[in-house]
């Protein structure tokens, strides 16, 4: 259980406050992205498990193959986020986490009850996406100040995660998930609150914040269950 939590998460330019009406549209839009944004992931999850593409990924090799590809797709969505283009190279985007993610779910389906596992991490993620999600909806006080020591937390935690490929320490790599469970949960809020309160103008922009710190938020949790649950035959 080797794959800690690397992603970096991606900072959004918010531009001025949208009418409500157009606020809706942008949060109704962002749903429903963020939920066909889903799909590709499970597809590029179930390709990398089945054939094994990623298992030779490992150590600082799978860091760099990671984050190039990430911060390449993520390039590319800021570039095409205003146009035609925007939904399917998100689309391409998260179809390639999925794969990324391969790896850590093969490790854990190697567990008796790995499925299990995995099950509730995915509940975990969609629990704590309902908390932040009502907490954004009532929460009056602007939380924008929040992004730039979020943001730092997860530079933080990118060193973090790289020194412990390095030195390979369980109990590290158990700080490290908690950590990002917390910072990336908190970044959910910043992010909704951000599109709820009209600070976020491009629903394919906020899609990609969400989609992050849903990744990150489930990835976390799958490595802590992993560690500290996963159960051999």
């Amino acid at each position: 259980m080797n794959d800690p939590a690397t992603s970096v998460k991606a900072t959004v330019g918010y531009g001025r406050a949208l009418p409500q009406t157009d606020r809706q549209r942008v949060l109704r839009n962002t749903y429903w992205l963020l939920t066909l944004s889903l799909l590709p992931t499970v597809l590029g999850a179930w390709i990398g498990v089945a054939t094994g593409i990623t298992a030779s990924l490992t150590g600082m090799v799978g860091l760099v193959v990671f984050l190039g590809g990430a911060f390449g797709f993520m390039f590319a969505i800021e570039k095409t986020k205003n146009s035609a283009a925007g939904v399917p190279v998100l689309l391409g985007f998260t179809f390639f986490m999925g794969l990324m993610l391969s790896r850590l779910l093969a490790a854990i389906l190697g567990f008796s009850n790995g499925a299990e596992l995995i099950m509730t991490a995915f509940g975990g993620t969609a629990g704590v996406f309902l908390v932040m999600a009502s907490l954004a909806s009532v929460i009056k006080r602007d939380l924008s100040g929040m992004g730039k020591w979020l943001f730092v937390g997860a530079l933080v935690l990118l060193v973090g995660s790289v020194i412990n490929i390095m030195v390979g320490s369980t109990a590290g790599m158990m700080a490290i998930s908690v950590a990002a469970i917390g910072i990336f949960s908190a970044y959910m809020l910043y992010d909704l609150k951000q599109i709820i309160d009209g600070g976020e103008t491009n629903y394919i922009s906020a899609t990609l914040a969400l989609y992050l710190d849903l990744f990150n938020v489930f990835q976390a949790l799958l490595a802590l269950l992993g560690i500290a649950g996963g159960q051999r035959d």
